[in-house]
């Protein structure tokens, strides 16, 4: 009998994906739950598994095409699937390696012939991505016969020193692009600045930390926690910056999402903290945690990830003095965190050293004044320099 295989059902959020990555050619076996497609939207890859046991009979859906919810892309005939006979494989990974390869580069590898223990991963964790693949270079070629150079070799010496490859954008980084030319020009975002003290926050961390992990199973005290709460206050305070803009409507929220920004080798992504005024401060912790491992390995869902109130984004993780985020719409606020540095400042008419961090709040000038925004800044300094002050609400 046969099976069809039909995309996810797309939340509303999602108009249409596309086709990644075929696991499974016409003619292979596949067991049931065994993953044979990825399909691509601009928030997340969604992966397609078999709904039988059987043969895969007839694929309706090429790489790169457009695929809308529901929409049947392969059919399977549905039978028993006997064990194939062992026979040697064109590349012997370790488990160890083939856990850092994410199933495009794997398939090119093994279309190319490249030994996949040989190339160092520029992702997460050295994550191997499709574009290390397409970049590798065996590291001698002299021995090769003439002829068997892989394409990627083969496009590289034929090139010389001044290569060029054109590579379309995934739908990720199409739309991310769309979206950020988009608030450019549909919102009057400015940005207001200021800089807090992390003396206080750094004593607190580095005195109850053991305590802290030993009391929450191994979770550690970071400072996005405790942003997280010290935005949560503000935002109380402050429910402009916790808004949205509907049409000539002004869309008040009576709860807190944070979404926090995740930098992910497939792009930059926002999953939500629900409720986060009610999530403790190792509650915030872990969530993140768990957000962080699922967006390296591609597994956020797009649920996890839809929604949101009020975005913060730390470009102090890379690096980052000083920078003005762009607001996630259809917020009205984001606040960026940066890097600690050790900087001299006046206290009490003398200069002492201390560890600051550049604030920046980025905000819908149609919805929030400037006032309104450099008190929310304000606010959340003074939280972070008297962290005791979240834990009151005062």
């Amino acid at each position: 009998m046969a099976i069809e295989i039909k995309a996810p059902t797309y939340p509303e959020s999602v108009q249409e994906g596309t086709l990644a990555t075929w696991h499974k050619n016409v003619g292979d076996t596949v067991s049931r739950d065994e993953l044979i497609v990825d399909i691509e939207t601009d928030k997340v890859v969604l992966e397609v598994v078999a709904a039988a046991s059987g043969t895969l009979t007839e694929v309706l859906k090429n790489e790169g095409d457009i695929v809308l919810s529901n929409e049947v892309i392969a059919r399977i005939e549905e039978g028993a699937v006997e064990a194939p006979a062992t026979e040697p494989q064109k590349q012997e990974v370790s488990e160890a390696v083939e856990a850092l390869v994410n199933p495009a580069a794997k398939k090119l590898a093994d279309e190319r012939g490249i030994d996949l223990s040989k190339i160092t991963g520029s992702g997460k964790g050295g994550r191997i991505t499709k574009e290390d693949v397409v970049n590798y270079t065996p590291s001698s070629t002299a021995a090769a016969p003439s002829g068997s150079q892989t394409p990627a070799v083969a496009e590289i010496a034929e090139a010389g020193e001044r290569v060029e490859r054109r590579v379309a954008m995934t739908r990720m980084r199409s739309r991310i692009a769309e979206r950020l030319l988009e608030v450019t020009q549909s919102t009057a975002s400015l940005t207001t600045f200021n800089e807090v003290d992390m003396s206080a926050l750094m004593g607190l961390r580095k005195q109850y930390q053991d305590e802290f992990t030993k009391t929450h199973n191994g979770t550690r005290l970071g400072f996005m926690g405790l942003f997280v709460k010290a935005s949560v206050e503000a935002l109380k305070r402050f429910p402009l910056a916790n808004a949205s803009i509907d049409g000539t409507d002004i869309v008040y929220h009576g709860y807190q999402d944070i979404g926090v920004a995740v930098s992910t080798e497939r792009g930059l992504v926002v999953p939500v903290l629900r409720n986060a005024e009610n999530m403790s401060i190792a509650t915030i912790e872990n969530t993140i945690g768990d957000y962080a491992g699922k967006a390296r390995d591609g597994k956020l869902t797009i649920e996890e990830m839809t929604g949101g109130t009020f975005t913060i984004t730390n470009g102090g993780v890379y690096g980052s003095l000083l920078s003005t985020p762009i607001i996630n719409p259809p917020q009205t606020a984001i606040l960026g965190m940066h890097s600690i540095q050790q900087r001299p400042v006046a206290i009490d008419g003398e200069v002492k050293i201390r560890p600051m961090m550049n604030l920046a709040l980025s905000y819908d000038h149609r919805l929030i004044d400037g006032k309104d925004a450099v008190q929310f800044l304000v606010t959340i300094k003074q939280l972070v320099e008297d962290p005791a002050k979240i834990l009151l609400e005062i």
